[in-house]
């Protein structure tokens, strides 16, 4: 039985289009939801995205920084409540690096054991990750 295609559609092309008894006909906007694109991988734009931001590698302060930054810490030891400005190094969670961020707030207390910065707001800052210490807002 092998007919020329043509002849086959020209034997159907005048029938009248099948409704099914049983199931009623799917809504228009139903049916174009089956042609909407997905994503056949699921999480890779996420991780392409995680691996294009970039981050900073963690700067170490040689000997004359330090003591620089020792120096400023005791002399805000001696002042009540200063505002100042910190620049620190923020571990990243997801990456090995992290990046710098400033920080302007009113010095509560220096935890000398903790070896923290602490301040009106609760944020806690350690003093390992500072870099620069500055009481001169304008630069913030």
């Amino acid at each position: 039985m092998n007919k020329d295609p043509k002849i086959v559609y020209a034997d159907i092309i005048g029938l009248p289009h099948h409704t099914s008894a049983l199931h009623p006909r799917m809504p228009m906007k139903d049916r174009a939801a089956q042609f909407s694109p997905f994503a056949a991988l699921t999480g890779y734009e996420d991780v392409i995205h995680e691996t294009a931001r970039l981050t900073d590698a963690r700067v170490e302060l040689d000997e004359s920084q330090k003591l620089a930054l020792d120096e400023r810490l005791r002399e805000l030891m001696l002042s009540e409540s200063p505002v100042i400005g910190i620049t620190y190094f923020r571990a990243d969670r997801k990456k090995q690096r992290g990046e710098y961020v400033q920080y302007a707030g009113r010095l509560k207390k220096i935890d000398a054991l903790g070896r923290q910065l602490k301040f009106d707001d609760g944020t806690c800052i350690s003093i390992a990750d500072v870099i620069a210490i500055s009481s001169d807002m304008d630069g913030f």
